[in-house]
């Protein structure tokens, strides 16, 4: 049986780049801004295999009240483990441990994903609809 190690700590910014490009989002990922963002994340975890990070994922937030699961990886050849449960989970702990409740905890997902996150409690809301911009964007006149 192989051995995963879950390590409570953020990616270097070498491991984030490597397992961003893996997964094909290299080129969406502002890797300039990279180190500032991850050193602004509350919370993150990496996943160790014979002493190589094959996983991670972090959330953001402003620490108190609203957290957002950020980037959870997985390097394709070791998918299909529940690398990306544990992931998850060992995430949503660590919200539990700093936070008094009630927090929101958000999150966007691929269409893959979904059932990963429903088995979390994540779901769709009523009334509600998660929306965002990459930015540059065109700004709309109020006219």
């Amino acid at each position: 049986m192989e051995q995963y190690e879950l390590i409570d700590r953020l990616p270097t910014i070498d491991e984030y780049r490597t397992l961003c490009t893996a997964v094909g989002w290299g080129d969406i990922v502002n890797f300039a801004a990279a180190p500032t963002s991850l050193a602004n994340s509350p919370f993150g975890v990496v996943v160790i295999h014979n002493g190589a990070t094959i996983g991670m994922g972090r959330v953001v937030g402003d620490g108190a009240m609203y957290f957002y699961v950020q980037d959870v990886v997985v390097l394709p050849q070791h998918q299909h483990r529940r690398l990306g449960h544990r992931i998850v989970d060992r995430l949503l702990e660590r919200i539990e441990e700093h936070t008094t409740p009630p927090v929101f905890v958000g999150l966007f997902a691929t269409d893959h994903a979904m059932q990963l996150y429903q088995r979390f409690g994540f779901q769709m809301h009523p009334g509600m609809t998660g929306m965002f911009v990459v930015t540059p964007h065109r700004r709309v006149s109020d006219s």
